[in-house]
Protein backbone atom coordinates (compact mmCIF):
# COMPACT_ATOMS: atom_id res chain seq x y z
CA UNK A 1 0.00 0.00 0.00
CA UNK A 2 1.52 3.49 -0.94
CA UNK A 3 2.45 6.60 1.56
CA UNK A 4 3.55 6.64 4.74
CA UNK A 5 2.37 5.07 8.23
CA UNK A 6 1.58 7.71 10.88
CA UNK A 7 4.26 8.61 13.18
CA UNK A 8 4.51 6.36 16.54
CA UNK A 9 4.31 7.61 20.15
CA UNK A 10 8.01 7.51 20.69
CA UNK A 11 8.51 9.31 17.38
CA UNK A 12 6.44 12.01 18.23
CA UNK A 13 8.05 12.05 22.31
CA UNK A 14 11.10 13.47 20.55
CA UNK A 15 9.57 16.41 19.62
CA UNK A 16 7.31 17.47 22.70
CA UNK A 17 8.37 20.27 24.75
CA UNK A 18 10.18 20.09 27.88
CA UNK A 19 9.89 22.53 30.32
CA UNK A 20 8.61 21.69 33.30
CA UNK A 21 9.35 23.07 36.79
CA UNK A 22 11.07 26.17 34.57
CA UNK A 23 10.00 29.90 36.05
CA UNK A 24 8.79 31.99 33.21
CA UNK A 25 8.03 35.77 33.51
CA UNK A 26 5.55 37.16 30.34
CA UNK A 27 5.37 41.19 30.19
CA UNK A 28 2.01 42.26 28.71
CA UNK A 29 0.59 39.19 29.47
CA UNK A 30 -3.00 40.71 30.05
CA UNK A 31 -4.58 40.07 26.55
CA UNK A 32 -3.56 39.00 22.59
CA UNK A 33 -0.50 37.39 21.97
CA UNK A 34 1.01 37.78 25.15
CA UNK A 35 -2.16 35.76 27.23
CA UNK A 36 -1.77 33.53 24.58
CA UNK A 37 2.05 32.64 25.33
CA UNK A 38 1.62 32.28 29.30
CA UNK A 39 -1.32 30.10 28.69
CA UNK A 40 0.98 28.10 26.71
CA UNK A 41 4.01 28.12 28.97
CA UNK A 42 1.71 27.21 31.66
CA UNK A 43 0.41 24.05 30.32
CA UNK A 44 3.80 23.15 29.34
CA UNK A 45 4.71 23.16 33.14
CA UNK A 46 6.19 26.47 33.63
CA UNK A 47 5.31 28.65 37.00
CA UNK A 48 4.47 31.87 34.85
CA UNK A 49 4.60 35.19 36.35
CA UNK A 50 2.28 37.51 33.97
CA UNK A 51 2.93 41.04 34.15
CA UNK A 52 0.28 43.81 32.70
CA UNK A 53 -0.80 47.32 34.20
CA UNK A 54 -4.21 46.13 34.52
CA UNK A 55 -4.58 44.51 38.09
CA UNK A 56 -7.94 43.06 36.76
CA UNK A 57 -7.23 41.90 33.40
CA UNK A 58 -4.22 40.23 34.87
CA UNK A 59 -6.41 38.01 37.58
CA UNK A 60 -8.75 37.29 34.63
CA UNK A 61 -5.72 35.54 32.72
CA UNK A 62 -4.37 34.06 36.13
CA UNK A 63 -7.71 32.53 37.10
CA UNK A 64 -8.23 30.89 33.52
CA UNK A 65 -4.59 29.08 33.80
CA UNK A 66 -5.40 27.88 36.95
CA UNK A 67 -8.81 27.11 35.83
CA UNK A 68 -6.67 24.92 33.26
CA UNK A 69 -4.65 23.15 36.32
CA UNK A 70 -1.64 25.27 35.62
CA UNK A 71 0.43 27.87 37.73
CA UNK A 72 0.46 31.69 37.83
CA UNK A 73 0.90 34.31 39.31
CA UNK A 74 0.43 38.55 38.61
CA UNK A 75 2.74 41.55 38.79
CA UNK A 76 1.24 44.93 38.10
CA UNK A 77 4.37 46.79 36.43
CA UNK A 78 4.81 49.97 34.33
CA UNK A 79 7.04 49.18 31.77
CA UNK A 80 8.25 52.77 31.51
CA UNK A 81 9.47 52.66 34.95
CA UNK A 82 12.89 51.06 34.44
CA UNK A 83 13.39 50.64 38.20
CA UNK A 84 9.70 49.19 38.50
CA UNK A 85 10.72 46.55 36.01
CA UNK A 86 14.13 45.79 37.41
CA UNK A 87 12.70 45.21 40.90
CA UNK A 88 9.46 43.05 39.46
CA UNK A 89 12.50 40.93 38.17
CA UNK A 90 14.77 40.85 40.98
CA UNK A 91 11.22 40.08 43.24
CA UNK A 92 10.97 37.00 40.95
CA UNK A 93 13.92 35.27 40.73
CA UNK A 94 14.21 35.81 44.60
CA UNK A 95 10.59 34.25 45.38
CA UNK A 96 10.83 31.56 43.35
CA UNK A 97 15.13 31.04 43.64
CA UNK A 98 15.41 30.99 40.15
CA UNK A 99 14.31 32.53 36.75
CA UNK A 100 14.48 30.38 33.62
CA UNK A 101 12.60 32.12 31.32
CA UNK A 102 12.13 35.58 30.11
CA UNK A 103 9.39 37.00 27.25
CA UNK A 104 8.94 40.43 26.64
CA UNK A 105 5.98 41.11 24.80
CA UNK A 106 4.72 44.13 26.85
CA UNK A 107 4.46 46.78 23.64
CA UNK A 108 2.73 49.73 22.39
CA UNK A 109 1.90 51.71 19.25
CA UNK A 110 1.70 55.59 18.68
CA UNK A 111 0.96 55.44 14.70
CA UNK A 112 1.26 59.22 12.62
CA UNK A 113 3.21 59.59 9.27
CA UNK A 114 7.17 60.35 9.86
CA UNK A 115 6.73 63.83 9.12
CA UNK A 116 3.93 64.46 11.27
CA UNK A 117 5.30 62.28 14.45
CA UNK A 118 6.24 64.05 17.71
CA UNK A 119 9.10 63.77 19.83
CA UNK A 120 7.60 62.80 22.61
CA UNK A 121 5.73 59.69 20.66
CA UNK A 122 8.59 58.38 19.01
CA UNK A 123 10.35 58.18 22.42
CA UNK A 124 7.48 56.54 24.29
CA UNK A 125 6.87 54.17 21.71
CA UNK A 126 10.92 53.45 21.98
CA UNK A 127 10.65 53.28 26.13
CA UNK A 128 8.40 50.63 26.37
CA UNK A 129 9.08 48.52 22.74
CA UNK A 130 12.74 48.69 23.66
CA UNK A 131 14.14 50.18 26.78
CA UNK A 132 12.18 48.15 28.89
CA UNK A 133 13.19 44.71 27.21
CA UNK A 134 16.53 45.98 27.65
CA UNK A 135 16.21 46.60 31.71
CA UNK A 136 13.83 43.46 31.70
CA UNK A 137 17.04 41.44 29.99
CA UNK A 138 19.73 42.90 32.33
CA UNK A 139 18.29 42.17 35.46
CA UNK A 140 16.88 38.58 34.15
CA UNK A 141 20.16 37.52 32.91
CA UNK A 142 22.00 37.33 36.67
CA UNK A 143 19.67 34.65 37.78
CA UNK A 144 19.89 33.05 34.91
CA UNK A 145 23.61 33.17 34.90
CA UNK A 146 23.59 31.58 38.10
CA UNK A 147 21.51 29.02 37.30
CA UNK A 148 23.72 28.36 34.23
CA UNK A 149 20.70 28.66 31.79
CA UNK A 150 18.56 30.92 30.32
CA UNK A 151 15.82 31.47 27.23
CA UNK A 152 15.10 34.63 26.63
CA UNK A 153 12.18 35.44 23.81
CA UNK A 154 11.77 39.20 22.78
CA UNK A 155 8.65 39.43 20.78
CA UNK A 156 9.53 41.35 17.61
CA UNK A 157 7.57 42.50 14.51
CA UNK A 158 8.12 42.23 10.71
CA UNK A 159 8.11 46.15 10.89
CA UNK A 160 11.32 46.22 12.18
CA UNK A 161 12.76 44.06 9.16
CA UNK A 162 10.45 45.76 6.40
CA UNK A 163 9.78 49.13 7.77
CA UNK A 164 5.60 50.47 7.92
CA UNK A 165 4.23 53.42 7.06
CA UNK A 166 2.87 55.53 9.67
CA UNK A 167 5.07 53.75 12.00
CA UNK A 168 8.53 55.02 12.68
CA UNK A 169 9.04 54.72 15.83
CA UNK A 170 7.45 51.44 16.03
CA UNK A 171 9.91 50.18 13.50
CA UNK A 172 13.04 51.68 14.71
CA UNK A 173 12.37 49.95 18.38
CA UNK A 174 11.36 46.60 16.48
CA UNK A 175 14.72 46.45 14.64
CA UNK A 176 16.43 48.18 17.48
CA UNK A 177 15.47 44.86 19.43
CA UNK A 178 17.20 42.60 16.81
CA UNK A 179 20.24 44.00 17.76
CA UNK A 180 19.89 43.92 21.44
CA UNK A 181 18.67 40.38 21.30
CA UNK A 182 21.51 39.14 18.94
CA UNK A 183 23.78 41.13 21.42
CA UNK A 184 22.55 39.25 24.14
CA UNK A 185 23.18 36.53 22.59
CA UNK A 186 26.86 36.85 22.19
CA UNK A 187 27.41 37.78 25.48
CA UNK A 188 25.70 35.07 27.41
CA UNK A 189 25.76 32.21 25.19
CA UNK A 190 28.26 30.78 27.37
CA UNK A 191 26.72 30.76 30.25
CA UNK A 192 24.11 28.73 28.83
CA UNK A 193 21.55 31.50 27.64
CA UNK A 194 19.95 32.13 24.69
CA UNK A 195 18.47 35.37 23.36
CA UNK A 196 16.15 35.22 19.66
CA UNK A 197 13.44 37.50 18.50
CA UNK A 198 9.86 36.30 17.10
CA UNK A 199 8.47 38.62 14.78
CA UNK A 200 4.75 38.52 14.31
CA UNK A 201 3.46 39.72 11.04
CA UNK A 202 -0.31 40.40 10.81
CA UNK A 203 -2.22 37.91 14.10
CA UNK A 204 -6.08 38.39 14.85
CA UNK A 205 -5.59 40.94 18.05
CA UNK A 206 -7.54 43.54 19.42
CA UNK A 207 -4.99 46.03 17.49
CA UNK A 208 -5.78 43.99 13.82
CA UNK A 209 -9.13 44.22 14.75
CA UNK A 210 -9.87 47.56 14.27
CA UNK A 211 -7.79 47.91 11.05
CA UNK A 212 -10.12 48.85 8.50
CA UNK A 213 -11.73 45.99 6.52
CA UNK A 214 -10.74 46.88 3.22
CA UNK A 215 -7.27 47.44 4.66
CA UNK A 216 -7.37 43.63 6.12
CA UNK A 217 -8.45 42.13 2.91
CA UNK A 218 -6.16 44.25 1.02
CA UNK A 219 -3.01 42.30 3.32
CA UNK A 220 -4.64 38.78 3.00
CA UNK A 221 -4.67 38.92 -0.69
CA UNK A 222 -0.59 39.37 -0.54
CA UNK A 223 -0.15 36.42 2.12
CA UNK A 224 0.88 32.94 0.68
CA UNK A 225 -1.37 31.52 3.43
CA UNK A 226 -4.39 33.85 2.63
CA UNK A 227 -4.66 34.68 6.27
CA UNK A 228 -3.96 36.45 9.89
CA UNK A 229 -1.76 34.72 12.05
CA UNK A 230 -3.57 33.74 15.70
CA UNK A 231 -1.88 34.43 18.88
CA UNK A 232 -1.74 30.82 19.72
CA UNK A 233 0.61 29.76 17.11
CA UNK A 234 3.01 32.40 17.97
CA UNK A 235 2.88 30.88 21.46
CA UNK A 236 3.73 27.87 19.74
CA UNK A 237 7.11 29.42 18.62
CA UNK A 238 8.11 30.79 21.95
CA UNK A 239 7.01 27.29 23.28
CA UNK A 240 9.49 25.88 21.36
CA UNK A 241 12.28 28.35 22.29
CA UNK A 242 11.61 28.40 25.57
CA UNK A 243 12.24 24.35 25.87
CA UNK A 244 15.57 22.58 25.71
CA UNK A 245 14.75 21.70 22.08
CA UNK A 246 16.43 24.91 21.22
CA UNK A 247 19.09 24.79 23.34
CA UNK A 248 21.60 25.40 19.97
CA UNK A 249 18.83 28.08 18.68
CA UNK A 250 20.28 31.66 19.72
CA UNK A 251 20.91 35.29 18.01
CA UNK A 252 18.03 34.12 15.48
CA UNK A 253 14.93 36.15 14.21
CA UNK A 254 11.80 33.72 13.71
CA UNK A 255 9.57 35.65 11.50
CA UNK A 256 5.74 34.13 11.77
CA UNK A 257 4.09 36.26 9.37
CA UNK A 258 2.36 34.10 6.66
CA UNK A 259 4.96 34.78 4.08
CA UNK A 260 4.58 38.40 4.28
CA UNK A 261 7.65 39.67 4.54
CA UNK A 262 9.52 37.06 1.60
Amino acid sequence: MGGSSPPSRHRLAAWEVHIERRVAIVTGASRGIGKEIAARLATDGCHVVLTARSPEALEAVRGAIAAAGGSAETRVVDMTDGEAVTAAVEEVASTHGRLDILVNNAGMTRDGLFLRMSDDDFDSVLTVNLRSVFVACRAAARPMMRGKWGRIINIGSVSGLMGNPGQANYATAKAGLIGLTKTIARELGSKGITANVVAPGFIETDMTASLPQELKDEVIKGLPLRRFGRSEEIAHVVSFLASDLAGYLTAQVLVVDGGLSH
